[in-house]
């Protein structure tokens, strides 16, 4: 990685400035001080970027949600003496490892102790400035195999298990794990209007705007941690890249049915469609770009967003894969595909917590981005160590876990920290309602959507959609000139909108 390109923090021109950030988990803590004393304003705020967010819940790298923030991200490079031209490139793709151990040429005892005193080694050097961390413990085989490594290595750490709905309950087991090892252990419920409360409270101070579907649950855990004199948070994120995520055969069929196609809102909304999740799944797959599929969750269709702008925002945001095409068109496999995936994805799921822990005073540490680590586990490690027959992901994980828990139910089921959809559209729905009325100035269609789809929100579909404005318009409004407490002006007509938005790409 190209470290000289991240140490010129802004470019000028006579007519032009652009502030570049680097907030790669993998080469240190994001440093989001330039952003301190700009952007009060509200005019600075990128409409392709917010139709990013509202199609995928996240903004494209290395574009923000400001026109001239730009996030250098892992695999973007700004090139040479050309201004805001980035070139993208994942070199950690499994077919060009180099030298990588045959199966079979080491002993699974060497792995595992090399691995183990690797991941104490990179706990040790990602919370070096922590005075008591909290490790958000999911339950899944990664949150799991660091808390055996922080049991040694910073056994003062609190494990927290966040309960985002119903079926993901795995509190019993993550408690059972943090006893065992000697770590205490808290477990928190969510409450979707106690966390929204929250969230309201900090966007004012959250330097950039993301819409993963935990970020209202990091916003609830960050505000809770905080006055328990806890001063960081470790998460588990990063070893994915590394490690290969194999594809089963529900990723296929998804990968099939997204078509681009362009389908009717009402059709949705029929009475027997939208009591249908599934059905409505489908549907709104078959309406997405196949490789926009990977991404989780129900979000906006094109024409959705087109409608909540009053303007066709949607095909400049798709243009934005444009960034990945050279490597998509290398991607030797579609696990290689999905390796891009997950790197893009470091801009929904490391934002959720890089821009909610600042704005309570709390540090993150990652340590599966350690690059000691990363490069062990890429060079290093055999194959069948990796991904294994049948598609087992993360075999060396698992038998590092089996050392110390010989059967656990969340090796083979997801975990926590989710946020419960359905529980927010019941509790604030006249509070949403309320910022798009205010917000029409940036998306005049937001009321409308609101109207037409009140009674779906019962499905977690359509909840999903509602979540992601209920993220994106508080966020916005606290960037306009007016406070999001004052009378909306009356809107501009849909031409006029459409017309400034255009011309303002």
């Amino acid at each position: 990685m190209d470290t000289s390109l991240f140490e010129r923090a802004e470019w000028s021109s006579a007519t032009n400035w652009t502030t570049y950030l680097h907030t790669s988990p993998y080469a240190g803590a994001a440093d989001f001080s330039p952003l301190a004393m700009r952007h009060a304003q509200g005019h600075g705020i990128d409409p392709v970027s917010l139709a990013d967010l509202l199609r995928n819940g996240f903004v494209y790298p290395p574009h923000t949600i400001y026109r001239d923030v730009k996030n250098v991200q892992t695999g973007f490079t700004l090139q040479q003496g050309a201004a805001d031209e980035f070139h993208f490139h994942f070199a950690y793709q499994s077919a060009w490892a180099a030298a990588r151990p045959a199966p079979g040429t080491i002993s699974d005892e060497v792995l595992l102790r090399t691995f183990h005193q690797l991941l104490n080694q990179a706990v040790q050097r990602s919370t070096a400035d922590m005075r008591s961390p909290w490790l958000l413990q999911s339950g899944g085989k990664d949150s799991t195999s660091l808390a055996i490594a922080i049991a040694e290595a910073r056994p003062d750490t609190t494990c927290i298990t966040y309960l985002g709905g119903k079926e993901e309950d795995e509190v019993d087991s993550a408690r059972f794990v943090a006893r065992q090892l000697g770590l205490r252990h808290e477990a928190w419920v969510c409450d979707p209007g106690r966390a929204y409360d929250r969230y309201l409270a900090m966007a004012p101070r959250m330097p950039l705007l993301t819409a993963d579907f935990a970020t209202l649950a990091y916003a609830d855990i960050v505000t809770e941690i905080a006055p328990q004199q806890g001063d960081g948070i470790i998460d588990a994120l990063g070893a994915d890249p590394y490690f290969g995520v194999p594809l089963h055969l529900r990723d296929h069929l998804l990968y099939w049915l997204a078509r681009s196609a362009r389908l009717p809102g009402a059709l949705l909304r029929h009475p027997l469609v939208r009591r249908s999740f599934k059905l409505c799944f489908a549907l709104g797959t078959l309406q997405m770009h196949a490789f926009e599929r990977y991404f989780p969750g129900s979000r906006f269709s094109d024409n959705e967003v087109d409608e909540l702008f009053g303007a066709s925002l949607s095909v400049y945001s798709r243009q934005r894969m444009e960034a990945y095409r050279d490597d998509l068109q290398a991607a030797e496999s579609a696990e290689a595909v999905r390796r891009i995936v997950l790197v893009v994805m470091e801009a929904a799921g490391f934002a959720k917590g890089m821009y909610t822990a600042p704005a309570v005073g709390l540090r993150m540490a990652y340590p599966y981005c350690d690059m000691p680590l990363c490069q062990w586990i890429f060079s290093s490690v055999p194959d069948d160590r990796l991904i294994g027959r049948g598609g087992q992901n993360k075999v060396l994980v698992r038998r590092y876990i089996a050392q110390r828990f010989k059967s656990l139910p969340y090796v083979q089921s997801k975990g926590s920290f989710r946020f419960d959809v359905l529980g927010l559209a019941t509790q604030r729905f006249e509070q949403v309602y309320a910022f798009a009325l205010q917000a029409r100035p940036l998306l005049p269609g937001a009321p409308a959507w609101l109207e037409k789809h009140r009674r779906c929100l019962d499905n977690k579909f359509f909840a999903s959609k509602f979540y992601l404005l209920a993220v994106t318009l508080p966020w916005l409004l606290s960037r306009l000139d007016q406070p999001a407490t004052a009378a909306p002006e009356a809107p501009p007509s849909d031409a006029d909108r459409a017309d400034a938005l255009v011309s303002a790409l």
